[in-house]
């Protein structure tokens, strides 16, 4: 269930876009994609074209920031259902740059650590990088994913209240959080997470059916208390 905290993307993340790009037959010429700058490929995230979209999301994955995240996360609710699912990656991916390149590099240490099933040293790494750019929101987010499988609930859910109060529409966080209410006996107060994040983010795993399971043990509750 951890995978509502979302997923690290390593290098290869721009290389998937374009593969799925191509696989659908919509990649814009890369010519033009490259000649966008960051002003123009946001802006280009707006036009009524899916080829135009495509190509400010392809140059976004090479210059954007993760304050660029917010722009791409109206394409997670696109019209054209294969924006929609490049969109996911691509807000990932912005949101894991720092804007500082030995902060980037120790997030991708820390990443690898993660991925490798060593816990506690990545929790390490992760705290190490808090300490140095407090206001880099996926490093807290990574802790709180590490804390979560840690089953350290309390010091996770402190985390994601520091994720949301930079990016308050980070759905990782806000589904993160819902499954540890859920799971500490909070079904009200998960679900209210649970919407915000799927209002961000409609396509999350399961989070439907999370939200029916949540609202039936209310209902019992409420029975329970009559």
């Amino acid at each position: 269930m951890a995978r509502y905290f979302g997923h690290a993307l390593g290098a290869g993340a721009r290389a998937c876009l374009m593969l799925f790009a191509l696989g659908w037959g919509v990649l814009a010429p890369a010519t033009a994609q490259d000649l966008l700058d960051r002003q123009q490929a946001l802006q280009a995230l707006v036009q009524a074209e899916p080829e135009q979209r495509l190509a400010g999301m392809l140059r976004l994955a090479d210059i954007g920031t993760a304050a660029d995240a917010d722009a791409v996360l109206p394409l997670l609710r696109d019209t054209d259902p294969n924006l929609r699912q490049l969109a996911l990656p691509l807000v990932w991916r912005l949101w894991s740059r720092s804007g500082d390149a030995e902060i980037d590099a120790l997030y991708q240490q820390g990443v690898a650590l993660m991925q490798s099933g060593a816990l506690p040293a990545a929790v390490v790494v992760f705290t190490h990088i808090i300490d140095k750019q407090p206001g880099f929101a996926e490093a807290w987010n990574k802790r709180a994913t590490l804390l979560y499988m840690l089953d350290q609930y309390d010091r996770s859910m402190k985390d994601c209240d520091e994720v949301l109060r930079r990016v308050p529409r980070h759905f990782g966080a806000l589904s993160g959080y819902a499954q540890m209410l859920a799971q500490s006996g909070q079904p009200e107060r998960a679900l209210t997470y649970l919407e915000r994040a799927i209002a961000v983010n409609p396509n999350m795993v399961d989070a439907q059916e999370m939200v029916r399971e949540l609202r039936r043990q209310i209902e019992i509750r409420r029975r329970n208390s009559t």
